[in-house]
Protein backbone atom coordinates (compact mmCIF):
# COMPACT_ATOMS: atom_id res chain seq x y z
CA UNK A 1 0.00 0.00 0.00
CA UNK A 2 1.48 3.35 -1.05
CA UNK A 3 2.11 6.18 1.40
CA UNK A 4 -0.46 8.31 -0.41
CA UNK A 5 -3.21 5.73 0.06
CA UNK A 6 -2.27 5.32 3.72
CA UNK A 7 -2.50 9.07 4.27
CA UNK A 8 -5.87 9.22 2.52
CA UNK A 9 -7.24 6.34 4.62
CA UNK A 10 -5.93 7.91 7.82
CA UNK A 11 -7.56 11.22 6.91
CA UNK A 12 -10.85 9.43 6.16
CA UNK A 13 -10.74 7.67 9.53
CA UNK A 14 -10.27 10.98 11.33
CA UNK A 15 -13.00 12.70 9.29
CA UNK A 16 -15.47 9.86 9.91
CA UNK A 17 -14.67 9.88 13.62
CA UNK A 18 -15.21 13.63 13.87
CA UNK A 19 -18.47 13.25 11.96
CA UNK A 20 -19.62 10.50 14.33
CA UNK A 21 -18.85 12.64 17.38
CA UNK A 22 -20.68 15.65 15.96
CA UNK A 23 -23.72 13.63 14.89
CA UNK A 24 -24.05 11.81 18.20
CA UNK A 25 -23.37 14.90 20.31
CA UNK A 26 -25.55 17.32 18.39
CA UNK A 27 -28.41 14.86 18.00
CA UNK A 28 -28.98 15.28 21.70
CA UNK A 29 -31.86 17.73 22.26
CA UNK A 30 -30.00 19.34 25.15
CA UNK A 31 -27.25 20.66 22.84
CA UNK A 32 -29.18 23.93 22.59
CA UNK A 33 -27.51 24.85 25.88
CA UNK A 34 -24.02 23.96 24.57
CA UNK A 35 -22.61 27.48 24.31
CA UNK A 36 -23.91 28.37 27.73
CA UNK A 37 -22.35 25.21 29.16
CA UNK A 38 -19.02 25.94 27.48
CA UNK A 39 -18.97 29.50 28.78
CA UNK A 40 -19.57 28.26 32.32
CA UNK A 41 -16.62 25.82 32.35
CA UNK A 42 -14.16 26.17 35.23
CA UNK A 43 -10.67 26.61 33.75
CA UNK A 44 -8.89 24.91 36.62
CA UNK A 45 -10.71 21.67 35.82
CA UNK A 46 -9.91 22.14 32.12
CA UNK A 47 -6.26 22.39 33.16
CA UNK A 48 -6.84 19.12 35.00
CA UNK A 49 -7.93 17.57 31.70
CA UNK A 50 -4.58 18.54 30.17
CA UNK A 51 -2.85 16.95 33.16
CA UNK A 52 -4.90 13.76 32.71
CA UNK A 53 -3.81 13.60 29.08
CA UNK A 54 -0.18 14.19 30.05
CA UNK A 55 -0.36 11.56 32.81
CA UNK A 56 -1.77 8.95 30.44
CA UNK A 57 0.98 9.47 27.87
CA UNK A 58 3.78 10.36 30.27
CA UNK A 59 3.48 7.42 32.65
CA UNK A 60 3.07 5.04 29.70
CA UNK A 61 6.40 6.31 28.39
CA UNK A 62 7.94 6.06 31.88
CA UNK A 63 7.00 2.38 32.06
CA UNK A 64 8.77 1.57 28.79
CA UNK A 65 11.75 3.75 29.72
CA UNK A 66 12.08 2.09 33.14
CA UNK A 67 12.14 -1.39 31.61
CA UNK A 68 14.72 -0.48 28.97
CA UNK A 69 16.93 1.24 31.54
CA UNK A 70 16.81 -1.88 33.71
CA UNK A 71 18.24 -3.78 30.73
CA UNK A 72 21.08 -1.32 30.32
CA UNK A 73 19.74 0.68 27.38
CA UNK A 74 20.46 4.37 27.94
CA UNK A 75 17.67 5.99 25.97
CA UNK A 76 16.29 9.45 26.58
CA UNK A 77 12.97 9.58 28.49
CA UNK A 78 11.59 12.20 26.10
CA UNK A 79 12.35 9.90 23.17
CA UNK A 80 10.46 7.04 24.82
CA UNK A 81 7.45 9.24 25.60
CA UNK A 82 7.54 10.17 21.92
CA UNK A 83 7.43 6.46 21.08
CA UNK A 84 4.37 6.10 23.33
CA UNK A 85 2.66 8.99 21.53
CA UNK A 86 3.47 7.40 18.16
CA UNK A 87 1.84 4.20 19.41
CA UNK A 88 -1.27 6.09 20.53
CA UNK A 89 -1.47 7.84 17.17
CA UNK A 90 -1.34 4.65 15.12
CA UNK A 91 -3.66 2.85 17.55
CA UNK A 92 -6.25 5.57 16.94
CA UNK A 93 -6.12 5.36 13.14
CA UNK A 94 -5.99 1.56 12.70
CA UNK A 95 -8.79 -0.99 13.28
CA UNK A 96 -8.72 -2.61 16.72
CA UNK A 97 -5.67 -0.46 17.56
CA UNK A 98 -3.60 -3.04 15.66
CA UNK A 99 -0.99 -0.60 14.37
CA UNK A 100 0.09 1.00 17.63
CA UNK A 101 2.35 -1.62 19.18
CA UNK A 102 4.19 -2.65 15.96
CA UNK A 103 4.95 1.01 15.30
CA UNK A 104 6.26 1.40 18.85
CA UNK A 105 8.61 -1.55 18.36
CA UNK A 106 9.72 -0.09 15.04
CA UNK A 107 10.34 3.34 16.58
CA UNK A 108 12.35 1.76 19.40
CA UNK A 109 14.37 -0.19 16.83
CA UNK A 110 15.22 3.04 15.03
CA UNK A 111 16.29 4.47 18.39
CA UNK A 112 18.79 1.62 18.79
CA UNK A 113 16.73 -0.87 20.83
CA UNK A 114 16.85 -4.49 19.53
CA UNK A 115 13.51 -5.81 18.27
CA UNK A 116 13.36 -8.52 20.93
CA UNK A 117 13.72 -6.05 23.81
CA UNK A 118 11.47 -3.50 22.14
CA UNK A 119 8.82 -6.21 21.76
CA UNK A 120 9.26 -7.27 25.38
CA UNK A 121 8.93 -3.66 26.58
CA UNK A 122 5.75 -3.10 24.56
CA UNK A 123 4.30 -6.47 25.60
CA UNK A 124 5.06 -5.75 29.25
CA UNK A 125 3.23 -2.45 29.01
CA UNK A 126 0.25 -4.09 27.29
CA UNK A 127 -0.12 -6.87 29.89
CA UNK A 128 0.39 -4.44 32.76
CA UNK A 129 -2.20 -1.99 31.39
CA UNK A 130 -4.75 -4.69 30.64
CA UNK A 131 -4.47 -6.29 34.06
CA UNK A 132 -4.56 -2.89 35.77
CA UNK A 133 -7.70 -1.66 33.98
CA UNK A 134 -9.43 -5.01 34.56
CA UNK A 135 -8.64 -4.94 38.29
CA UNK A 136 -9.63 -1.26 38.54
CA UNK A 137 -12.94 -1.93 36.80
CA UNK A 138 -13.66 -4.99 38.94
CA UNK A 139 -12.82 -3.16 42.16
CA UNK A 140 -14.93 -0.09 41.36
CA UNK A 141 -17.76 -2.31 40.13
CA UNK A 142 -17.84 -4.30 43.36
CA UNK A 143 -17.64 -1.16 45.50
CA UNK A 144 -20.39 0.62 43.51
CA UNK A 145 -22.42 -2.38 42.39
CA UNK A 146 -25.87 -0.95 43.10
CA UNK A 147 -25.14 2.36 41.40
CA UNK A 148 -23.65 0.67 38.31
CA UNK A 149 -26.61 -1.69 37.88
CA UNK A 150 -29.13 1.12 38.28
CA UNK A 151 -27.23 3.37 35.87
CA UNK A 152 -26.65 0.76 33.14
CA UNK A 153 -29.75 -1.38 33.46
CA UNK A 154 -29.84 -3.81 30.53
CA UNK A 155 -26.50 -2.53 29.21
CA UNK A 156 -24.64 -4.25 32.05
CA UNK A 157 -24.07 -7.28 29.78
CA UNK A 158 -22.09 -5.08 27.36
CA UNK A 159 -19.72 -4.16 30.18
CA UNK A 160 -19.40 -7.80 31.24
CA UNK A 161 -18.49 -8.94 27.74
CA UNK A 162 -16.02 -6.07 27.38
CA UNK A 163 -14.35 -6.91 30.67
CA UNK A 164 -14.03 -10.59 29.70
CA UNK A 165 -12.48 -9.73 26.31
CA UNK A 166 -10.00 -7.35 27.89
CA UNK A 167 -9.04 -9.89 30.53
CA UNK A 168 -8.66 -12.87 28.19
CA UNK A 169 -6.06 -10.97 26.18
CA UNK A 170 -3.66 -11.27 29.13
CA UNK A 171 -3.22 -15.10 29.21
CA UNK A 172 -3.12 -15.16 25.39
CA UNK A 173 -0.18 -12.73 25.32
CA UNK A 174 1.59 -14.57 28.14
CA UNK A 175 1.08 -17.84 26.27
CA UNK A 176 2.82 -16.32 23.26
CA UNK A 177 5.67 -15.22 25.52
CA UNK A 178 6.32 -18.47 27.39
CA UNK A 179 5.19 -21.23 25.01
CA UNK A 180 8.20 -20.76 22.77
CA UNK A 181 7.84 -24.02 20.80
CA UNK A 182 4.14 -23.46 20.06
CA UNK A 183 4.70 -19.97 18.67
CA UNK A 184 7.70 -21.21 16.67
CA UNK A 185 5.56 -23.92 15.04
CA UNK A 186 2.78 -21.48 14.17
CA UNK A 187 5.20 -18.98 12.67
CA UNK A 188 6.98 -21.64 10.61
CA UNK A 189 3.68 -22.79 9.13
CA UNK A 190 2.70 -19.20 8.36
CA UNK A 191 6.03 -18.48 6.66
CA UNK A 192 5.75 -21.74 4.66
CA UNK A 193 2.30 -20.65 3.49
CA UNK A 194 3.59 -17.23 2.50
CA UNK A 195 6.47 -18.88 0.64
CA UNK A 196 4.03 -21.01 -1.37
CA UNK A 197 2.18 -17.82 -2.27
CA UNK A 198 5.52 -16.35 -3.40
CA UNK A 199 5.26 -13.60 -0.80
CA UNK A 200 8.44 -14.76 0.94
CA UNK A 201 11.60 -15.42 -1.04
CA UNK A 202 14.04 -16.78 1.55
CA UNK A 203 11.91 -19.02 3.74
CA UNK A 204 14.78 -20.53 5.73
CA UNK A 205 16.43 -17.15 6.23
CA UNK A 206 13.22 -15.59 7.55
CA UNK A 207 12.58 -18.54 9.89
CA UNK A 208 16.13 -18.25 11.24
CA UNK A 209 15.71 -14.50 11.81
CA UNK A 210 12.33 -14.93 13.53
CA UNK A 211 13.76 -17.75 15.67
CA UNK A 212 16.58 -15.50 16.83
CA UNK A 213 14.10 -12.78 17.80
CA UNK A 214 11.87 -15.31 19.59
CA UNK A 215 14.83 -16.66 21.56
CA UNK A 216 15.79 -13.18 22.75
CA UNK A 217 12.16 -12.27 23.47
CA UNK A 218 11.57 -15.46 25.44
CA UNK A 219 14.78 -14.93 27.44
CA UNK A 220 13.82 -11.31 28.15
CA UNK A 221 10.37 -12.31 29.42
CA UNK A 222 11.84 -15.02 31.65
CA UNK A 223 14.29 -12.47 33.07
CA UNK A 224 11.40 -10.06 33.73
CA UNK A 225 9.53 -12.71 35.73
CA UNK A 226 12.55 -12.90 38.05
CA UNK A 227 12.51 -9.13 38.60
CA UNK A 228 9.60 -8.50 41.02
CA UNK A 229 10.70 -4.93 41.65
CA UNK A 230 10.46 -4.07 37.96
CA UNK A 231 7.07 -5.77 37.70
CA UNK A 232 5.70 -3.72 40.62
CA UNK A 233 7.09 -0.58 39.02
CA UNK A 234 5.34 -1.43 35.75
CA UNK A 235 2.02 -1.83 37.55
CA UNK A 236 2.54 1.47 39.38
CA UNK A 237 3.07 3.29 36.08
CA UNK A 238 0.04 1.52 34.61
CA UNK A 239 -2.12 2.55 37.56
CA UNK A 240 -1.11 6.19 37.20
CA UNK A 241 -1.55 6.07 33.42
CA UNK A 242 -4.97 4.40 33.58
CA UNK A 243 -6.15 6.84 36.24
CA UNK A 244 -5.15 9.69 33.94
CA UNK A 245 -7.11 8.15 31.08
CA UNK A 246 -10.28 7.21 32.98
CA UNK A 247 -10.14 10.26 35.26
CA UNK A 248 -10.64 12.64 32.35
CA UNK A 249 -14.41 12.15 32.59
CA UNK A 250 -14.32 13.13 36.26
CA UNK A 251 -12.55 16.38 35.39
CA UNK A 252 -14.99 17.00 32.52
CA UNK A 253 -17.91 16.56 34.94
CA UNK A 254 -16.55 19.03 37.49
CA UNK A 255 -15.48 21.49 34.78
CA UNK A 256 -19.17 22.19 34.14
CA UNK A 257 -19.79 22.86 37.81
CA UNK A 258 -21.96 19.75 38.15
CA UNK A 259 -22.54 17.97 41.42
CA UNK A 260 -24.68 15.18 42.77
CA UNK A 261 -22.62 12.17 41.62
CA UNK A 262 -19.46 11.37 43.62
CA UNK A 263 -16.16 11.14 41.71
CA UNK A 264 -15.72 7.44 42.48
CA UNK A 265 -19.07 6.61 40.86
CA UNK A 266 -18.13 8.62 37.78
CA UNK A 267 -14.78 6.81 37.70
CA UNK A 268 -16.63 3.51 37.92
CA UNK A 269 -18.66 4.35 34.82
CA UNK A 270 -15.55 5.60 33.06
CA UNK A 271 -13.79 2.26 33.62
CA UNK A 272 -16.86 0.35 32.46
CA UNK A 273 -17.08 2.52 29.34
CA UNK A 274 -13.43 1.83 28.53
CA UNK A 275 -13.69 -1.97 28.74
CA UNK A 276 -17.04 -1.91 26.92
CA UNK A 277 -15.81 0.08 23.91
CA UNK A 278 -12.12 -0.81 23.65
CA UNK A 279 -12.71 -4.13 21.88
CA UNK A 280 -14.72 -2.48 19.09
CA UNK A 281 -12.88 -3.19 15.78
CA UNK A 282 -12.94 0.43 14.65
CA UNK A 283 -10.12 3.01 14.74
CA UNK A 284 -10.24 4.76 18.10
CA UNK A 285 -13.34 2.68 18.94
CA UNK A 286 -15.24 5.42 17.10
CA UNK A 287 -18.99 5.19 17.48
CA UNK A 288 -18.80 2.86 20.47
CA UNK A 289 -17.04 5.43 22.63
CA UNK A 290 -19.45 8.21 21.70
CA UNK A 291 -22.60 6.08 21.95
CA UNK A 292 -21.36 4.54 25.18
CA UNK A 293 -20.72 7.94 26.72
CA UNK A 294 -24.25 9.10 25.93
CA UNK A 295 -25.75 5.90 27.35
CA UNK A 296 -23.51 5.38 30.38
CA UNK A 297 -23.60 8.99 31.60
CA UNK A 298 -27.24 9.78 30.89
CA UNK A 299 -28.64 11.47 33.98
CA UNK A 300 -25.14 12.16 35.34
CA UNK A 301 -24.29 15.02 32.98
CA UNK A 302 -27.32 17.24 33.53
CA UNK A 303 -28.43 20.76 32.55
CA UNK A 304 -27.72 20.21 28.86
CA UNK A 305 -24.06 19.29 29.35
CA UNK A 306 -23.92 15.69 28.14
CA UNK A 307 -23.49 16.51 24.43
CA UNK A 308 -20.83 19.15 24.91
CA UNK A 309 -19.29 17.02 27.66
CA UNK A 310 -18.86 14.26 25.07
CA UNK A 311 -17.10 16.70 22.73
CA UNK A 312 -14.72 17.92 25.44
CA UNK A 313 -13.94 14.44 26.73
CA UNK A 314 -13.41 13.00 23.24
CA UNK A 315 -11.07 15.84 22.35
CA UNK A 316 -8.77 15.11 25.27
CA UNK A 317 -8.88 11.30 24.94
CA UNK A 318 -8.76 11.00 21.14
CA UNK A 319 -8.15 14.10 19.05
CA UNK A 320 -5.33 15.41 21.23
CA UNK A 321 -3.46 12.18 20.54
CA UNK A 322 -4.04 12.58 16.81
CA UNK A 323 -2.87 16.19 16.80
CA UNK A 324 0.19 15.62 18.98
CA UNK A 325 0.82 12.23 17.33
CA UNK A 326 1.23 13.75 13.87
CA UNK A 327 3.81 16.18 15.21
CA UNK A 328 5.59 13.39 17.09
CA UNK A 329 5.76 11.16 14.00
CA UNK A 330 7.26 14.01 11.97
CA UNK A 331 9.73 14.82 14.75
CA UNK A 332 10.72 11.16 15.02
CA UNK A 333 11.51 11.11 11.31
CA UNK A 334 13.56 14.29 11.76
CA UNK A 335 15.54 12.72 14.60
CA UNK A 336 16.20 9.61 12.50
CA UNK A 337 17.47 11.74 9.60
CA UNK A 338 19.75 13.69 11.95
CA UNK A 339 21.07 10.45 13.47
CA UNK A 340 21.72 9.05 10.02
CA UNK A 341 23.60 12.19 8.97
CA UNK A 342 25.64 12.10 12.18
CA UNK A 343 26.66 8.48 11.58
CA UNK A 344 27.55 9.24 7.97
CA UNK A 345 29.69 12.18 9.10
CA UNK A 346 31.44 9.97 11.67
CA UNK A 347 32.08 7.32 9.02
CA UNK A 348 33.54 9.94 6.65
CA UNK A 349 35.80 11.29 9.40
CA UNK A 350 36.83 7.76 10.33
CA UNK A 351 37.58 6.97 6.70
CA UNK A 352 39.64 10.14 6.32
CA UNK A 353 41.61 9.32 9.46
CA UNK A 354 42.31 5.78 8.24
CA UNK A 355 43.46 7.07 4.85
CA UNK A 356 45.75 9.56 6.56
CA UNK A 357 47.14 6.84 8.84
CA UNK A 358 47.71 4.62 5.81
CA UNK A 359 49.62 7.32 4.02
CA UNK A 360 51.77 7.91 7.10
CA UNK A 361 52.42 4.19 7.46
CA UNK A 362 53.59 3.87 3.82
CA UNK A 363 56.31 6.51 4.26
CA UNK A 364 57.58 5.43 7.70
CA UNK A 365 59.58 2.32 6.59
CA UNK A 366 61.71 4.53 4.35
CA UNK A 367 62.93 6.66 7.25
CA UNK A 368 66.30 5.90 8.74
CA UNK A 369 64.86 5.37 12.20
CA UNK A 370 62.41 2.76 11.00
CA UNK A 371 64.95 1.06 8.79
CA UNK A 372 67.30 0.71 11.73
CA UNK A 373 64.80 -0.86 14.13
CA UNK A 374 64.92 -4.43 12.80
CA UNK A 375 68.74 -4.44 12.93
CA UNK A 376 68.69 -3.24 16.54
CA UNK A 377 66.11 -5.89 17.41
CA UNK A 378 68.22 -8.48 15.65
CA UNK A 379 71.36 -7.57 17.55
CA UNK A 380 69.49 -7.65 20.77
Amino acid sequence: MSHTIKRVLSALVIILSITAVIIIAFSNPEMKNAWKALASMDLKWVLGLFLCWAAYAGFEGCGTWSYLRSKGYKINLGRVIGVALIGFYYSNITPSAAGGQPMQVNSLRKAGIPVAYGTTAVTTRFVSNQLTICLMTLGFMIANRTFAYNQLGGLIWVARIGWAINFIAIPLVLLAAFRRSLIQAVIEKLIALLAKMHLVRDKDGMIAKISEILDSYHAAMIALIHSPGQILLQFLFSLLSMLGMTGSIVFTYYAFGLHGTPWYQILTMSCLLFVSASYTPLPGASGAQEGGFMAYFAGIFTDGTIGVGLLIWRFFTYYMFLIVGVGTVLNDKRLIRLEKKRKQAEERLSGTAEDHAGETGNTSPETPETAGEPEENGEA
